[in-house]
């Protein structure tokens, strides 16, 4: 067994790295004793590779072998000996190899940022675009979602779904919708009449959430009426309208417009937006306190005393609670209903929410 001290180290010549010198041995069946690294160097590596594209046709340069592996074992554009070994090591030359990279990219002008293309191109695509997909649409670039503000998108859209046979109220029809204040709003809404995966969306979503509770908490009541409801049964129903909306977004008397081109600002308008409708219906006239402009703090939905319907209890306050703070049980309004027939909760763009002036 040879000493250590007299192990020999490979060392790389350019001429030595051809197509009939490279084995397997210099690869799987490399000696450790001999090569202290247990692999071949990636200078070698790098050399072989540059010769098998020029043999194959693959590599652009036509220069002889010898010059494609003068360049293979070049180190910050200074050429080694051949008996030399390369100062830097396998990390620095790839970072040195990878900055090399990115200059020769910027030098010739690409980008690897992608092509963009023009607005014109995405809104010839959206005509192919499903009312689910509006969203994912929007999200691959900034020019898709361009369109999606334009009042064309959301023209288009509402021609491509509008039947005529279709039950939509006056508001909706094509005449109320040719205007541009409020545009998106009214599409969204008539495609739930018109859109027959919409329709059936509704169709399968409860009356009352169970996630109802946390989504009314700390809502603002922004208006409240009651109408009487005649309907087949010897004694009328009353119907208590509570219209809430989330926190943060209503704001000196005005609902928050998004941060859209100036132009598309009136098509984006909803001034029931992040609003919900709740309907309770009771069996008879409860008299209850004005609670407009307070914050709900509290919503439990209990059996009647009579064990045949519900019991609806609300707490406003004059102020939203601190996060993380719990409701003192005493203080605030209290409003019960009691007994309850039905209770609502509707989106805005729910076929049943009523009709509001301004949208």
């Amino acid at each position: 067994m040879p000493k250590k001290g007299n192990r020999k180290r490979l060392k790389f010549r350019a001429g030595d790295v051809c197509s009939e010198s490279v084995s397997v041995a210099d690869y799987a069946d490399a000696d450790p004793a001999v090569v202290k690294s247990g692999r071949v160097k990636k200078a070698v590596v790098n050399a072989v590779e540059k010769e098998v594209k020029f043999l194959c046709g693959l590599e652009a340069s036509q220069g002889t072998v010898d010059e494609v592996l003068t360049s293979a074992v070049c180190v910050n554009g200074d050429a080694l000996e051949s008996g030399e070994e390369p100062d830097v090591d396998e990390e620095n030359q790839s970072k040195a190899a990878h900055k090399k990279k990115n200059k020769r990219r910027k030098e010739n002008g690409e980008s690897g940022d992608g092509q963009e293309y023009p607005v014109d191109i995405w809104l010839v695509l959206s005509s192919y675009i499903r009312p689910e997909d509006v969203c994912r649409f929007a999200l691959i670039c900034r020019n898709a979602w361009i369109v999606t503000c334009t009042a064309a998108f959301w023209s288009r859209l509402y021609k491509r779904h509008y039947n005529v046979d279709a039950d939509l109220p006056l508001r909706l029809q094509p005449d109320s919708v040719e205007k541009m204040r409020c545009l998106r709003a009214r599409v969204i809404r008539s495609l739930f009449h018109l859109y027959e995966p919409f329709t059936l969306r509704v169709s399968q979503v409860p009356s009352l959430p169970e996630t109802t509770p946390s989504t009314l908490l700390n809502s603002k009541c922004l208006l409240f009426w009651v109408q009487k409801l005649s309907g087949t049964r010897p004694e009328p129903l009353w119907e208590f309208n509570f219209k809430f909306v989330k926190q943060g977004h209503y704001k000196n008397g005005r609902a928050k417009v998004l941060c859209l081109p100036q132009q598309y600002e009136d098509v984006h308008r909803n001034p029931d937006s992040d609003c919900y409708m709740l309907q309770v219906t009771t069996l008879n006239f409860i008299f209850i306190p004005v609670v407009m402009g307070m914050t709900l703090t509290l919503f439990t939905l209990n059996v009647s005393t009579d064990m045949r319907h519900h019991r609806v209890r609300l707490v406003f306050q004059d102020s939203p609670l601190p996060r993380g703070k719990k409701r003192a049980e005493q203080g605030g309004t209290q409003v019960v209903l009691d007994p309850v027939h039905s209770v609502r909760l509707m989106d805005w763009w729910h076929p049943q929410y009523p009709f509001s002036s301004h949208g």
